[in-house]
Parts: C-alpha cells; sequence; structure tokens
C-alpha cells in the first residue's frame, strides 16, 4: 500500500469525522429501531415463557457458579484517519515502550522543514493500537500524541483526539480535554462534564470558572473564599478568579502583570477580564484564539503566519486573511499583505507582465515569513499557465519544485539535479557542496541507518519514524551526515515522497544552503 504522509490537517479531520459517522451508521439496530424500520413485521411484546419451559425447577440447590477475573481491557484503535488512507499499519507504536515514547514525542523539535512536520502529523493521526501492555501504558501515549498537536498548534485534531479516546476516562485525559476547550473557546461542554462529575476537575480554579460561566456565582463565590482561605490556589490563580467574580470591587485599578506560567486557564481569565494577553510571545497553541473576529487583523495575520508555518492552518486560510482587505499601514507584516495582494491581482487578470512585476516581491515577502511551500501549493498550478522569463521564471520553477505536483515540474525544468532528485534517481550528480553533496548520497544504497532499521524491523515503525525526523532536524541544521543517514532512512522505510519533498526542500528553500 503507498503511503500518503502528506496530506492536509484539514483533510484527515473531515476524514476521521466521516469515519464516525460511518461507524456510528453501522451500530446494531436497539430493538425499537428495529420495530420502527420493519412496521409490517409483528412487535414482540409478550412476555410469556414458551410452551416448553417447565413451570417450576427440579430442585432448590444453588447452581455451582465459576468465577473468573475479567480480562484486560479491549484493544483500542485510535486515530482520526484511517491506515487505507494513511498506508500506515495500525501497529506502528504497539512493540515501543510507552514511556521511551511518549519522551521522545513530547521532546521533538519545532521542524524547519515542511515535509517532517507534514509526515508527523499523518503519524500523529492515523488510526493505530497504542504502545505497552495494559490500557494505562496506552493511554500515556494518547495523552503524548494530544500534546504534540497542541503544541504545533492542530488543536482542532487533539480536540477530536482526546473526545475519540473519552475525555472522562480519568483526570489526565480530562484535563488535556479543558485545556484545549478553553484554548479554542468552546469550555461550554467541558463545563458541563465537570458540573457533572467534580472528580474529573484539574483544580479548584477550574470548578470556580466553569461554576461561574454557568451563572452560579453562589458557588462559585464560595468555592473562591474556601480555596483563598485554605491557600489551594496559586497567586495568579487568586488575583485573576478574584477580578473575574468581583469586577465591581477593581474598577479603575492597573491591570494585572503576565503570569511568568501561562495556562490556558489563567490565558482565558485574562481574556475574561478584559485584559487579553498578546499571543505573539506564548506558545504557537495560544495563536489560534487570535484568529477569531474578536482580535485585530494584524493580531489575527500573524497567528495565521506561526499556525502555516507547521501546517496546522490551511493554505486557503492564510490567503483568506492577506486578501481580506486594503492593508492597513506599512511596514513588517503589512508589506507582505500588499505584495500577496499585488500579486494575486496581477496573477487574476492572467497577465505575464504583471505577474513578473510583483511575483519577485511576493516571493521574497514568503521567504520572510518561512511560508515557501504553502505559497507554492497556493499559486503553482495558476502559475504553470503563464509564460515567464528572467526572475520571474525562476521563482515560479522553485515553486514547482515545493509544490506537491514536483514531478511535474521536473518534466519542464533545465535543472538536471533538481530533476533528477524529483524523480528519485541522482545516481552520477557530484557537487562539491556538502548539503547538496549530502543529498545526493541519501539515495545510494546503504545510506540508511542501520540501528532505526533495525528497529523498524522489531516492529517499532512510528518509534522510528520520530527517530528519523529529528535526524533530518540536525541535518537540516547542518550535519550532512545526519541529513544522508535520515534521508536514506525514510526512502528505505518506504516514504519515498517525503524524502524527495524533504531533498528540493534542502536544496531550494535558502535557510538551508
Amino acid at each position: 500500500m503507498p503511503i500518503n504522509p502528506h496530506i492536509s490537517l484539514t483533510v484527515l479531520v473531515l476524514c476521521g469525522g466521516l469515519g464516525a459517522k460511518l461507524a456510528a451508521q453501522d451500530q446494531p439496530l436497539s430493538v425499537i429501531d428495529w420495530v420502527q424500520q420493519n412496521p409490517d413485521q409483528p412487535a414482540m411484546t409478550s412476555v410469556a415463557m414458551p410452551n416448553a419451559e417447565p413451570p417450576v425447577a427440579h430442585s432448590g440447590t444453588v447452581p455451582t457458579v465459576a468465577v473468573q477475573p475479567l480480562e484486560d481491557e479491549a484493544v483500542r484503535i485510535i486515530g482520526l484517519v484511517p491506515a487505507s488512507v494513511t498506508g500506515l499499519p495500525q501497529d506502528l507504536w504497539r512493540k515501543s515502550d510507552p514511556k521511551e515514547l511518549s519522551a521522545t514525542l513530547t521532546g521533538l523539535p519545532d521542524f524547519r522543514l515542511p515535509a517532517a512536520q507534514a509526515l508527523l502529523f499523518t503519524a500523529l493521526l492515523t488510526e493505530a493500537q497504542g504502545p505497552g501492555r495494559d490500557a494505562r501504558e496506552e493511554d500515556i501515549f494518547t495523552l503524548a500524541r494530544v500534546e504534540a498537536l497542541q503544541r504545533f498548534g492542530a488543536l482542532d485534531p487533539a480536540l477530536a483526539l482526546i473526545e475519540q479516546a473519552d475525555v472522562t476516562r480519568d483526570k489526565e485525559h480530562f484535563a488535556a480535554y479543558m485545556d484545549l476547550a478553553l484554548l479554542t473557546a468552546q469550555e461550554w461542554p467541558a463545563c458541563n462534564i465537570l458540573a457533572a462529575q467534580l472528580h474529573l476537575s484539574p483544580s479548584i480554579g477550574h470548578r470556580i470558572y466553569c461554576a461561574a460561566r454557568k451563572g452560579d456565582w453562589a458557588t462559585a463565590a464560595l468555592l473562591f473564599d474556601t480555596a483563598r482561605a485554605l491557600s489551594m490556589m496559586s497567586r495568579a490563580d487568586q488575583e485573576l478568579l478574584d477580578r473575574f467574580l468581583h469586577p465591581e470591587l477593581f474598577d479603575g485599578a492597573p491591570p494585572l502583570r503576565p503570569p511568568r506560567d501561562i495556562t490556558p486557564l489563567l490565558f482565558r481569565l485574562h481574556e475574561a477580564i478584559g485584559e487579553p494577553l498578546p499571543t505573539r510571545l506564548l506558545p504557537r497553541a495560544y495563536a489560534v484564539a487570535d484568529l477569531r473576529d474578536l482580535a485585530g487583523w494584524k493580531a489575527q495575520l500573524e497567528a495565521a503566519e506561526r499556525l502555516a508555518q507547521t501546517g496546522a492552518l490551511p493554505d486557503n486560510r492564510l490567503l483568506g486573511l492577506y486578501t481580506e482587505r486594503a492593508p492597513a499601514a506599512s511596514g513588517s507584516i503589512w508589506d507582505r499583505v500588499e505584495a500577496v495582494q499585488q500579486f494575486d491581482t496581477g496573477l487574476g487578470a492572467r497577465s505575464a507582465d504583471a505577474v513578473s512585476k510583483t511575483l519577485p516581491r511576493a516571493w521574497q515577502a514568503m521567504q520572510q515569513a518561512e511560508l515557501e511551500t504553502a505559497f507554492a501549493g497556493l499559486f503553482n498550478d495558476r502559475l504553470s499557465n503563464l509564460d515567464l522569463s528572467g526572475r520571474a521564471a525562476d521563482i515560479a520553477e522553485t515553486m514547482a519544485y515545493l509544490s506537491p505536483d514536483y514531478a511535474a515540474a521536473a518534466e519542464r525544468s533545465d535543472n538536471s539535479l533538481l530533476r533528477a532528485v524529483a524523480a528519485g534517481d541522482p545516481s552520477g550528480m557530484t557537487s562539491n557542496d556538502l548539503v547538496t553533496s549530502a543529498v545526493i548520497d541519501s539515495f545510494k544504497p546503504g545510506a540508511e541507518s542501520r540501528e532505526l532499521m533495525t528497529m523498524a524491523r522489531t516492529g517499532r515503525l512510528g518509534e522510528v519514524v520520530l527517530r528519523a525526523l529529528v535526524l533530518l532536524e540536525d541535518g537540516a541544521a547542518g550535519d550532512p551526515g545526519a541529513l544522508t543517514e535520515a534521508l536514506g532512512t525514510l526512502r528505505a522505510l518506504g516514504f519515498e515522497d517525503t524524502m524527495r519533498r524533504a531533498s528540493l526542500q534542502i536544496l531550494l528553500l535558502e535557510r538551508f544552503g
């Protein structure tokens, strides 16, 4: 089965939702459903015993009842996209040590290569069994998957994944769910669950917040006073909750200093008291809050760029924000907005002259934002129909190689090295550049890591993928040996498309040159 690691997060989530819907449709009908769907059949309402049933037992002896422990919980398959779509096996995590695997996952670096980020999302979202020997060990890894998705800004998939795993399973699952609900401003369902199952509460602060949000101010105030008297809250929680519950007491008071250690609850409380925190200096997950209309256009643009860098935001959403209205000022992000708008206008007019004038500036703007691959994915198809020359033609060729349709770019290109890499066979090529030479060597037999391939043969494919991506990041940071080994390993594992796209990105994106 071909492996398809480069599926957008939007498609992944939609596939996951469709799978859940189909799964629901496959559930057996209840008796009532069967009767309603078969009105011509007689309803079975009699509870009389059949005629052959004896009216009494033959003796009063108590029968022997065998007792044995229930079997362990059935193996759970958790994920949003079927293995038939991603091409990854359901047991890719099964043979790994759950604690070691979770530590690797939570310690992943910020990937510079979009191809690496795309493969990571595919691995995290594919339907798969967890590692370990029991349900608890599987749970550890499920929470690590959710944490990784949250860290890279993919909050909607993370929320869907934790909901599938059962948010009421234990306090750890609910805490992860509550954080995501607060970050996406969807705390109402979470607060309803908390009201019904108080033992799941991550902290007293969450109980106070939810009670107040549901309009139960008396309970919220009682909980707050009790928690304050018993020192059950941090100082930051106490100060924010005090202003949240008693706004009239702090009218005209100076704004609070931002907490040193931010949490989703503190973030939402700052917003609730009218002192929202800027997200540009916070972890990427908080940027999702600025995509709402409550934020200004500049904040929305900055958030969209941060999320698009990891592939957590659809490219079309980014373009929609870039072209929403005329730039409000000049400099920084406004120059990027203006450059993209002018290019989009010229491309819409199908004018080769207009595109030739506007493309170089737009491309430079995308380089500054490190969004070249997103830009290529948006505009490559429309550019391919124009007869360009000079600098614009060179940029268009680069965009074609960075797009998903890089194979078609090779058919029109005069660059022998890029053409060979895109085709998967740069044998015979040589280069004095260390990075280029490392890429060429990765296509040769034996370039893969023997250690990682041994791990893969023992059933630890998912863990090997994570380690190969970390190795690839080391290579992108300037280690030619690691680059060759990582690319070679991905190819040996069957991730040919990822390997070729990563190779092209290394060769074409200036920050890796």
